[in-house]
């Protein structure tokens, strides 16, 4: 080979340890794999590590209680009558007129009568034994007195709902008519008595009520209905019939 103009050796050591020492190289280290690894002042910040159990140290969202919707109020229930109260008082009448009258088709004795009583539910279907004292014509647009609290009744299969008031001697029959003013609907109350508290129909079967009040139920001389002396009034005056006395 051709000798070339090279340092001599001690120069060489010298000069070597003068670039490592610029270079922030320890003695012997390849500058090469010094520039590739990167330095702490250039490393990013690491952030901190979690302690514990990471999302199980979270706090856990409160629930909010749920609002207790207000509990609907009873349905209230009705109020029993008095225990004082007269039996006649816990009877029902009301004004009505009858809007239509057929015969009953399995008893000649029976009348089939529809009768408005002012109610919303519409005309009463009713069923009188009035044949042998009523013509049909006779019955139709008859304003009378119906008792309307008691437990509907199958007569000859027609379900009946309420019974009419009627006066009787010997073979003689009469409606209790209200005066015409009293309007449809109107419950009828007993002259010196407490007002009326209808017990249900249920209450009236069980305790026998009407039966125990038909047994003051008279006219008295001037054709008035009454119970035990007590005329049957409607705003418009008192219920009478034509001329039982």
């Amino acid at each position: 080979f051709s000798p070339q103009l090279v340092p001599h050796m001690d120069q060489l050591d010298s000069l070597i340890a003068s670039l490592e020492a610029s270079l922030n190289l320890k003695p012997g280290q390849d500058p090469n794999a010094a520039a590739s690894a990167p330095s702490s002042s250039d490393m990013p910040p690491q952030p901190p590590k979690a302690e514990g159990n990471g999302a199980k140290n979270e706090k856990k969202k409160e629930k909010k209680p749920k609002e207790k919707k207000p509990k609907a109020a009873p349905k209230g229930k009705a109020e029993p009558p008095p225990a004082d109260l007269p039996v006649i008082c816990q009877i029902e009448f009301k004004v009505g007129v009858i809007t239509k009258v057929w015969p009953h088709e399995g008893a000649d004795k029976l009348w089939c009568e529809e009768i408005d009583c002012g109610e919303e539910s519409g005309p009463r279907q009713i069923c009188s034994g009035l044949r042998p004292f009523y013509t049909e014509e006779q019955m139709l647009g008859h304003r009378l007195l119906v008792v309307s609290n008691l437990k509907a009744k199958n007569l000859k299969g027609f379900k009946s709902h309420g019974m009419v008031l009627c006066a009787s001697q010997g073979d003689k029959v009469q409606f209790i008519e209200p005066p015409a003013g009293a309007p449809l609907g109107e419950v009828v109350q007993y002259e010196g008595l407490p007002p009326v508290h209808p017990a249900t129909g249920a209450q009236v079967d069980k305790k026998k009520i009407f039966i125990k009040a038909a047994e003051k139920l008279v006219t008295n001389d001037k054709c008035e209905g009454t119970w035990d002396g007590h005329v049957f009034m409607t705003s418009a005056g008192p219920c009478k019939c034509v001329d039982i006395a």
